[in-house]
């Protein structure tokens, strides 16, 4: 019956076909020739993921040599129509104008439970091995998984969540909307809050605002570097940049104005207006700050709180062309530029658009 089988499916008659395939699978099970031309009438007829399966299981559990090759080369046709397919599905997401727009494309924790599936999916979508694809996978953060096209980023994210892998995608400009505050200090706390602070101009005013309106704190540490000379492995002297000191910062959220205000502990001027302990002038500069966290922390219960920056930051910082185009809105001083700026910028900023 199989020459049978094949003579249909020669002749492309594959109604033909899937009825004699029924008859001889029914009556030898574990055909492999049969097993082979189903897996050819899958592919022809669009179920690509069917065909897969059972060339691969072919090539586990088949030994003739004839079946191993058609199953190898079956695998490498769904491979290049796959890829043909990824190719026009792209470019009809780029084809409107605003879709070429440049944005990043987060991935979001996913359950230890859930990752061994997550793995096979992710591999599948972005074309990767299993094991890479389960390292990139993250257990508590986010990641960022690839910029580029916003119209792209949106192809990849929405085969991702349909696979229940968590991510979001956000355009580079919608970032660049949101007005960013650089706080000196509150004038005011009561019954609403007033602070002295900068605008993205350098200009100084005051904003009042009411706690209620803050609905995220993002708070993350940011490396000072000084250069230091050492001894090396010959006790000869050399001069290397060594993380000295970290820099903290909060970002306080306000999405109804559309704008975030930026607290850091050594910009901060805890001698002027409130004071959040009792004698602020002769407490260190962590101490008046982890009164000033306190403090908002108690006036902000309804926000919430993001503090995973450092994870995030060491996926993003190898991104240089991405980072260079993002304004950090922070002035600390600093003897050279470094990306850890703009992906503190990048992070609170991805955290205020997901929550809109």
């Amino acid at each position: 019956m199989i020459n049978q089988v094949a003579a249909a499916f020669d002749r492309k008659d594959y109604r033909e076909t899937a009825r004699l395939l029924k008859l001889l699978l029914k009556e030898s099970p574990q055909n492999p020739w049969g097993h082979l031309y189903a897996a050819h009438l899958h592919q022809v007829t669009g179920k690509l993921e069917k065909a897969e399966t059972i060339y691969r299981q072919l090539l586990r559990d088949t030994s003739n040599p004839k079946i191993v090759s058609q199953a190898r080369q079956g695998l490498q046709n769904l491979e290049k129509t796959q890829k043909e397919k990824r190719r026009e599905e792209i470019a009809k997401a780029k084809a409107d104008p605003s879709d070429t727009e440049p944005g990043v494309l987060i991935l979001e924790p996913v359950n230890n439970e859930a990752k061994q599936q997550a793995a096979q999916s992710f591999a599948q979508i972005m074309n990767i091995d299993p094991y890479s694809a389960r390292l990139k996978l993250q257990s508590r953060g986010w990641r960022l998984l690839r910029t580029g096209a916003i119209g792209e980023l949106r192809f990849y994210g929405q085969q991702l969540l349909k696979a229940q892998i968590p991510c979001f995608w956000i355009k580079l400009a919608d970032i660049e909307k949101i007005n960013v505050f650089r706080i000196s200090y509150f004038q005011s706390i009561y019954p609403h809050a007033t602070v002295v602070c900068y605008n993205q101009q350098g200009q100084l005013g005051s904003l009042t605002f009411d706690w209620q309106e803050i609905t995220q704190l993002i708070q993350g540490q940011l490396p000072i570097f000084e250069e230091v000379v050492d001894l090396d492995f010959r006790n000869r002297l050399q001069r290397k940049v060594q993380t000295q000191d970290y820099a903290q910062f909060c970002d306080l959220h306000l999405p109804a104005r559309n704008c975030i205000l930026r607290l850091w502990d050594s910009n901060y001027q805890f001698q002027q207006g409130i004071t959040f302990i009792p004698d602020p002038e002769q407490a260190t500069t962590r101490i008046n700050w982890n009164g000033l966290l306190e403090f908002l922390s108690h006036q902000t219960p309804q926000a919430k709180v993001w503090s995973d920056f450092t994870a995030f930051a060491e996926t993003v910082l190898d991104h240089i062309e991405l980072l260079n185009r993002i304004p950090s809105h922070i002035t600390l001083f600093r003897r050279q530029p470094t990306h850890w700026d703009p992906a503190f910028q990048l992070y609170s900023s991805l955290a205020f658009l997901k929550s809109l």
